[in-house]
């Protein structure tokens, strides 16, 4: 039976680790890290989202501002609300919560985020940072799996890793960080001839496409470990991953569950992403 791979655990250690970096910066240098978010319109998810990143903001010291916009703001209004915060001392690290109201160029927006001030790690510049193997802000779920990577123990270099997924948030960011640590990757997504094939062949499977259970636990190879990104809803309601978890649990040597695994990491992140924002932009 599987090791669970306890994500709240380690993203109360991550936070705890912000929190007294974000006492250091204020002792020895008299600033306290700001985060703020960029919110256009009323997604009801979005509102939920942007409340446990302000509260996990106030739990680590970290001061945190809102910028909300109306629904009918228009591409140039929310693009001079970026620019204003690309100026502000105070603010180290912005957030363009997304999906925007569909009117407004998404890709345009995050654009206008000042690189160093780039909390969410999806900045095109830091994007071209990460395949470079230069320093920036990393994607915050990917940069969450690799800490519970690390936290696990599991020794990268060499080992197999599968990615079922490409999104430019999670998948293509993921399959750069396992590459950079000397991981044999391979990108997978709906198009991958032989899927349980390519996935069985696996000492590290990261399922990230958001299809409830769609990776079987009869791929799994034995004591490979398993990290599901996915949050979905089953037939019955309940919430499941993109992993059948109970098939799986009996042949991977570890895996997160669904919720408590990858899911508290991406706010941890995001907060260690402001904190070293700060701590570059104070030299």
């Amino acid at each position: 039976m599987a090791k669970i791979i306890d994500g709240k655990a380690v993203a109360a250690q991550v936070r705890a680790e912000v929190a007294e970096g974000v006492r250091k910066l204020q002792r020895e240098k008299g600033i306290t890290p700001g985060l703020a978010v960029v919110r256009v319109g009323e997604d009801a998810a979005s509102q939920v989202y942007v409340k446990n990143k302000i509260k996990g903001c106030a739990e680590v010291g970290i001061h945190s501002v809102e910028r909300h916009l109306p629904v009918d703001s228009t591409q140039a209004e929310v693009i001079a609300q970026i620019e204003a915060l690309n100026r502000d001392p105070a603010v180290h690290g912005i957030l363009v919560q997304l999906p925007l109201p569909k009117h407004l160029n998404a890709d345009e927006v995050v654009l206008a985020v000042d690189p160093a001030k780039d909390a969410d790690g999806l900045h095109p510049m830091n994007s071209g940072n990460l395949l470079l193997g230069r320093p920036a802000p990393r994607a915050c779920t990917p940069h969450g799996v690799m800490r519970l990577l690390d936290e696990a123990g599991f020794e990268l270099r060499g080992k197999r890793a599968v990615v079922v997924g490409r999104s430019n948030i999670v998948g293509k960011p993921m399959a750069l960080m396992l590459l950079a640590r000397d991981a044999t990757v391979t990108l997978c997504h709906s198009k991958t001839p032989d899927l349980p094939g390519v996935v069985r062949q696996a000492d590290l499977v990261v399922a990230a496409v958001g299809r409830a259970e769609l990776v079987k636990g009869d791929w799994i190879k034995e004591g490979a470990v398993v990290i599901d990104v996915g949050t979905n809803r089953s037939e019955q309601g309940t919430l499941v991953g993109d992993v059948e978890f109970a098939e799986a649990e009996k042949r991977a040597s570890a895996i997160t569950p669904v919720p408590g695994g990858v899911g508290p990491m991406t706010v941890a992140m995001l907060l260690a992403n402001t904190l070293e924002a700060a701590r570059r932009l104070a030299g």
